[in-house]
Parts: structure tokens; C-alpha cells; sequence
């Protein structure tokens, strides 16, 4: 069920009438029956995967807990016989069982997710082997469906198990709410990716109807829907065009797609999550934001942290730091201040654990090189510039230009030229292929299709750019507008009939001029693919 489809448009608007139409007590429930219903619309037999998550972590969350509140428990009953060393004795070993639990859920539902979505990435992969080798012996594919959703509840679980493993939430006793937690139906196609303690208490508590929070939630959709049918799926077709005939569309073309697809991705990202956001909000629930207005970070270090903030956060929380404080990691570091001096060895642990965190993150995007390479990409430049700090401060403390405007301008250009040449991997699928492409950009001098009207035949035409052209407008304006608080409040504030205007001018702009009809086709959302 598409977010876009009547289809979806009609299962809300039930969600939110029935929501608030039945006794408080039993909305969360109602919310638990809508989440499973859209997933067994999506796909019958995937509910198989979400359930096996939800009660693995149910259990060996429980388990986990138990375990700690019995070493409590016993060394409390038991303090005054047992010495002190028999106390570090104990506590290790029942958190030695601890960590067991912990583990052995973790690699079960890790190892789900990676046998749906990995093994005929690691099979095309050996076959390539043996045919180097120069074996004729191929292993067949396996034909396995992807369920919807998969990585973020998977990591959304095993993010609450965490954790609960380290003490700073409780574990949930009823298994429903956490079913609930696990499947909460607006982030299962792109997130966000909630932590429990965020997210839990607003989620199961009871909510009263407030006209003013629902309508901003309204408002809140109505704006993804802008992005997501006026500016995503129009430039789609663009995209599209460009990426699929390598043959014909290179040099300048490969600089034009690169642009529009960053708004691509943009739009569409975001305009989900606003979706996401603004269904949670209509029902009382809060959910976290996941961008901060990206496309104006000075660098690159800076985007990361305004842009998809809780995977990155989820993968600081659960990769990063555990990885960069492990034992074998603080002997590597030892070891490497020793031997090769203390400006690197302390870097070591900072090296690895951000390459671990970066081909995570590349895996996770998706089972293919490109994405292993995009996110290597990203690790190799956020080190180089860690690296060239010095070099910065000695320039700035010798030319004046931090804070300049024009100086700003340029950084925040430099950032989105940046991120979008690490983003032609991700549009042209192919490692080999995007280096060739990339290259054209400096071997095939065809600028002029910029001004020459070339860019007409890409399937948009001079309505479609002009749309595009407002739309973009209309989102630097707001995001400029954010900067100096809520831009629903600042409308609110104003005259019923200015209100009225704007929302309703939005609706008719979304009806209009969204990308529908011939040509066009309402596409699910890019991240539903990861």
C-alpha cells in the first residue's frame, strides 16, 4: 500500500476516525491491529519475519532484565558474606549471561536479515570468483522476497535491546506494546529509526483529541505529499532518462543528473518522513525528527549529522563507540602509539570504527559494491578532512572569511557538489560504470546542452521545469524560514482566512500539479528499497 494511493489516503482517515471515536485505553491496540493489517496488505507471508523479531527481543530482553535484577537481588540478600572480589566474581558472571542473551538475539535477527537481503549479493559473488578461477560451476540464485521495511524494525528492535542489555530503559513486559514498538506502521517504509525510550511513551499512552495538533499533523502530510508528487516524482522522470542510457546521456548530462537527483532524494526523503511525522502527530504520538535542513551544512561532517540523524545516531550509539572502546581495540592503540608514534596510534581506534560504522552503513543500503563503495566513499572523505583540520585553521587564521556570506555560500556549494558526486553510485548501480560516467564529466565537453534546449528532451518539459523551478523555491524559502522557529506556528498566528489560503493554496497546488497521468507513474518511496 502505497503512501500515495487512495488506497492509503482512505486506511488513515479510518485509523484517525476510529482512533478517536473508541475509549482511550484501547487506542494503542487499535494502533497494533492497523500496523499489522498494512503489513499483511503489503505482504502476508512477511509478517513470518516481524513477528520472529518481536518475540526473539521480547525474551531475551526479559531474560536480560531478570538476569540483572536477580544479581541485585542476591548480592543484597548476600553482602555482608561476600567479599569483595566474590562480588566482582558474581556480577561478571551473570553479566556474562546477559551478554549471551543479548548476543544470540542479536545474531539471530542480524542473521535474518542477512540471509533476505545479502545471499544473492555473497552468491553473485562467488560465482564471479569461480569464474575467474575458471570454473564453469555457477550456484544458483535463491528466490527470496525482501520483506518491507526489514532493516529499520529490525534495527529499531535490536536498538530497544541494546539498551535494555545496558540498563537505560526497561524492558517491556507486555509483549503487544512492544509488537507495537516493533511494527508502528508510518515509519515501517523509511523510518525514522525510534528508540524506545523516545518514542514508548507517547506512543501507549492515551490521547484526547486536539484539534490544534491534528491540524498541524495535517499540515505536516500535506506538505510531504508537495514534495514527494510535485518535486520527487516529476524530476524522477529526468533521473530516470539520464541513468538509464548511459550510452547517450554522458558528460554534462551526468552533472545535470547528479543535481536532480540530490533534489530527488531530498523530496522524497523527507517528504516521507513528513508523512511519517505527520500521521504520528495527528494521533497524539511523538516521533523523531530525522533531518535538519541538510542541504545547508558547511561540510561534510556537518550533513551527516543534519541528514537520516537516527541512523546516525543508531549507528554512533550501537557501532561507533562500542567498537572504538573494546578491549582489542585499546591494545591495537597501544600498540600502535608505540610502535608508530602518538599522534597516530591514537587515531587508530577513531580510523576503524568509523570504517566499520561507513561499511555498515553502505551494506546496509543495499546488497550491491556501489553502496559498499559510496559508503567507503564517505569515510575516506570525512578522514581526509579530520585530517586537514590544521591545515584549515592555519587558512582562516590567515585570510578572513569564516563567517563571511559569500564565504558560507560557497561551503554549503562545496558540500552538495560533494555528496552528490559520492551519489552517482548511487544512481548508476554499477562501481565500474559510475567511475566511466564520472569520468565523462572532464572527457566529453558538452556544456551546451544547458542553454540549447537538450535538457527538454529528458521527458520534462518547460511547465515541468517551471514547476520545479517554484517548488525548489518554495523549499529554500521554508527551510530558510525554519531557522528562525516553526513555520506551522508562524502560520497559525496569522488570520483564519490567510491560514486558510495557504493550506488550502498548498492542497490545490499538491492536486494539480502533482506528477500524475501519462508519463508518470506515483513511485514508492527510495528508502522503502533498503
Amino acid at each position: 500500500m502505497l503512501f500515495t494511493s487512495y488506497a492509503f489516503l482512505g486506511f488513515i482517515a479510518l485509523l484517525f476516525l476510529l482512533y478517536y471515536l473508541i475509549p482511550r485505553r484501547m487506542q494503542w491496540g487499535l494502533l497494533l491491529f492497523a500496523s499489522y493489517l498494512f503489513y499483511f496488505i503489503a505482504g502476508p507471508s512477511w509478517l513470518l519475519y516481524i513477528l520472529t523479531t518481536t518475540v526473539t527481543t521480547y525474551f531475551a530482553a526479559l531474560r536480560i532484565e531478570e538476569t540483572g535484577q536477580r544479581q541485585k537481588a542476591y548480592i543484597k540478600a548476600n553482602k555482608e558474606q561476600l567479599s569483595g572480589e566474590e562480588k566482582k566474581a558474581y556480577k561478571e558472571k551473570m553479566k556474562g549471561r546477559q551478554r549471551t542473551w543479548m548476543l544470540v538475539c542479536l545474531l539471530l535477527n542480524l542473521g535474518i536479515l542477512a540471509v533476505v537481503k545479502y545471499t544473492n549479493f555473497a552468491i553473485s559473488n562467488i560465482n564471479g570468483l569461480l569464474r575467474v578461477a575458471g570454473s564453469a560451476t555457477q550456484l544458483d540464485f535463491w528466490d527470496i522476497a525482501l520483506p518491507m521495511g526489514i532493516s529499520f524494525y529490525t534495527f529499531q528492535a535490536l536498538g530497544y535491546l541494546i539498551d535494555v542489555y545496558r540498563g537505560t530503559v526497561a524492558a517491556e513486559k507486555n509483549p503487544f506494546r512492544l509488537a507495537l514498538f516493533v511494527s508502528f506502521f508510518p515509519q515501517l517504509i523509511q523510518g525514522p529509526i525510534s528508540r524506545f525510550g523516545d518514542l514508548a511513551q507517547s506512543l501507549y499512552e492515551e490521547h484526547a483529541f486536539e484539534a490544534k495538533r491534528f491540524c498541524y499533523g495535517l499540515e505536516r502530510i500535506l506538505w510531504g505529499y508537495f514534495k514527494k508528487l510535485v518535486i520527487a516524482d516529476r524530476i524522477l522522470t529526468g533521473v530516470n532518462t539520464i541513468i538509464r542510457d548511459a550510452g547517450t546521456y554522458r558528460g554534462a548530462y551526468v552533472f545535470v543528473g547528479m543535481l536532480f537527483y540530490a533534489l530527488e532524494l531530498y523530496a522524497d526523503f523527507t517528504g516521507g518522513i513528513d508523512i511519517t511525522i505527520g500521521i504520528a502527530q495527528a494521533l497524539g504520538i511523538t516521533v523523531k525528527e530525522n533531518f535538519n535542513r541538510p542541504y545547508f551544512s558547511k561540510s561534510v561532517k556537518e550533513y551527516w549529522r543534519r541528514w537520516h540523524i537516527t541512523m546516525g545516531t543508531w549507528f554512533t550509539d550501537y557501532i561507533f563507540y562500542p567498537i572504538s572502546v573494546c578491549k582489542p581495540m585499546l591494545k591495537l592503540s597501544r600498540f600502535a602509539r608505540a610502535r608508530l608514534g602518538e599522534n597516530i596510534g591514537k587515531r587508530v581506534p577513531i580510523y576503524l570504527s568509523s570504517f566499520a560504522v561507513w561499511f555498515a552503513t553502505g551494506i546496509w543500503h543495499g546488497a550491491s559494491w556501489n553502496f559498499i563503495v559510496w559508503g567507503l566513499g564517505n569515510w575516506v572523505v570525512l578522514m581526509i578532512s579530520q585530517e586537514l583540520e590544521p591545515l584549515y585553521a592555519r587558512f582562516h587564521r590567515r585570510f578572513d572569511v569564516q563567517g563571511r556570506g559569500w564565504f558560507k555560500l560557497f561551503q554549503v556549494l562545496r558540500t552538495i557538489l560533494i555528496m552528490s558526486c559520492l551519489r552517482t553510485f548511487d544512481c548508476y548501480r554499477n562501481v565500474p560504470l559510475t567511475f566511466q560516467m564520472f569520468g565523462t564529466l572532464f572527457t566529453e565537453w558538452n556544456w551546451h546542452i544547458l542553454w540549447d534546449g537538450s535538457l527538454l528532451a529528458l521527458g520534462l518539459s518547460v511547465v515541468d521545469y517551471g514547476i520545479l523551478l517554484a517548488g525548489l523555491m518554495l523549499l529554500v524559502a521554508v527551510s530558510l524560514l525554519q531557522r528562525k522557529g516553526s513555520v506551522r506556528d508562524s502560520i497559525a498566528a496569522r488570520p483564519y482566512p490567510v491560514r486558510f489560503l495557504i493550506w488550502y493554496g498548498l492542497f490545490l497546488i499538491v492536486l494539480l500539479a502533482g506528477a500524475y497521468g501519462i508519463g508518470y507513474d506515483a513511485s514508492q518511496f527510495i528508502y522503502n528499497q533498503f
